[in-house]
């Protein structure tokens, strides 16, 4: 069986039916104001509509409160939450909130870094590992950057886990055969521009994911 994949920061009905349509088994939605993918909840709402129940809507937070996840609950319908840059503690609060599967970020740069996923155990339903942006980004994530996928070598998972950072049509193929992973999630490496997905690469990623 190919990966499944997550399409993140989607924000028209064009690119989100493209991600759809490739087969997509995940689609993400962001909700950060400091990110060009950021959704107001009209905007979710009107996306979310457009997605078949087979398919999981994840929103996306960095280190969310409790109104800006009540509000994009209501509005995306959101089947998953994806936190960034938020603690164990924190974490489970907002599970135990919600009643929502979390999926955790870690940001990766060396081995070191994937220690963290062990904090969240008994927390997190999944863990996402991403990369590690430069010191002083203004996003967590979502801005091109790939880790060296051979530091997963070897390493024991605690939880379920998928791979993100960096990933674009012409990667991912060889990003699976090097680290085993069964979900992989794009976001910059499906646009033209900051925050414009491509509906040409959204499918040229997804046809590279099914020829697996």
């Amino acid at each position: 069986m190919p990966p499944t994949a997550k399409i993140c920061g989607l924000s028209t009905p064009e690119t989100l039916d493209a991600a759809l349509a490739g087969g997509a088994s995940h689609v993400g939605l962001v909700f950060f104001a400091p990110s060009p993918r950021n959704l107001s909840p009209t905007r979710a709402a009107q996306l979310a509509a457009r997605v078949p129940a087979h398919v999981q809507r994840v929103g996306v937070f960095v280190n969310p409160d409790d109104a800006l996840i009540e509000q994009a609950v209501a509005a995306g319908h959101l089947d998953i939450l994806q936190l960034h840059d938020t603690t164990p503690e924190r974490a489970a609060a907002i599970k135990a909130r919600t009643g929502l599967a979390v999926w955790i970020a870690v940001a990766v740069r060396t081995r070191d870094d994937l220690d963290a996923a062990l904090t969240y155990t008994g927390v997190a339903d999944k863990v996402l590992y991403d990369a590690k942006t430069p010191p002083g980004a203004a996003l967590p994530g979502g801005m091109g950057v790939r880790f060296d996928w051979r530091l997963l070598d070897g390493f024991r998972h605690p939880l379920p886990w998928a791979l993100s950072g960096g990933l674009d049509p012409f990667n991912v193929a060889e990003a699976v055969r090097t680290t085993g992973a069964t979900l992989v999630d794009v976001s910059s490496g499906v646009e033209s521009a900051a925050g414009i997905k491509d509906v040409g690469k959204i499918g040229a990623f997804l046809r590279a994911v099914n020829d697996l």
